[in-house]
């Protein structure tokens, strides 16, 4: 499914429509006929990974419990239980990372809590950072090395890459 044109349809709705689209897709994945297939699938102690839908990642978690609607899990990465809707569950691998089409920067689904981000500050210099929080209309990102947060607008955001220089020399790339 292309999520990106899906978006791009979903911005031409009112708050209103969006609203009642999503009441009617939350009584669809209520229905027992998409919980019981997954269900069948799961037994308690499985490892699965989820879609954490304010993380915008996938996060592994161990079962508790299987209830009626929703699954209990214990999330491998704080150790906090939650109640997740069966529909949550990725039990096929998906890659849950949507692509939008922006004219420029990063959107909204195309960023994880974690993910390392630049930005050019207002005096032209490269600042980087680690996602710590995914806001409405800007992310807030922190650079443990300087001790800075900031909160900057999608659009002036683009991806890092890391590079260890110790493992270039070592590799021949450079000389050093």
């Amino acid at each position: 499914m292309n999520f990106a044109a899906v978006l791009e349809a979903l911005n031409q709705a009112s708050g209103f429509e969006l609203y009642r689209l999503r009441a009617a897709l939350d009584r669809i994945l209520d229905d027992p006929k998409w919980i019981i297939p997954i269900a069948q699938q799961l037994h308690q102690g499985q490892r699965i990974d989820y879609f954490d839908c304010q993380g915008n990642t996938t996060r592994s978690a161990q079962v508790l419990e299987l209830r009626n609607k929703r699954v209990l899990v214990r999330d491998e990465q704080d150790g906090r239980s939650w109640l997740i809707p069966y529909a949550a569950i990725n039990l096929a691998g998906v890659d849950v990372r949507i692509r939008e089409a922006t004219p420029t920067g990063l959107g909204r689904h195309e960023i994880a809590v974690g993910d390392t981000l630049g930005f050019l500050d207002r005096d032209g210099r490269q600042q980087s950072g680690q996602v710590i929080r995914l806001n409405d209309k800007s992310v807030t990102l922190h650079n443990p090395r300087q001790g800075y947060k900031w909160r900057v607008p999608y659009v002036f955001l683009h991806r890092v890459v890391e590079i260890d220089a110790e493992e270039i020399i070592q590799a021949g790339v450079i000389k050093g």
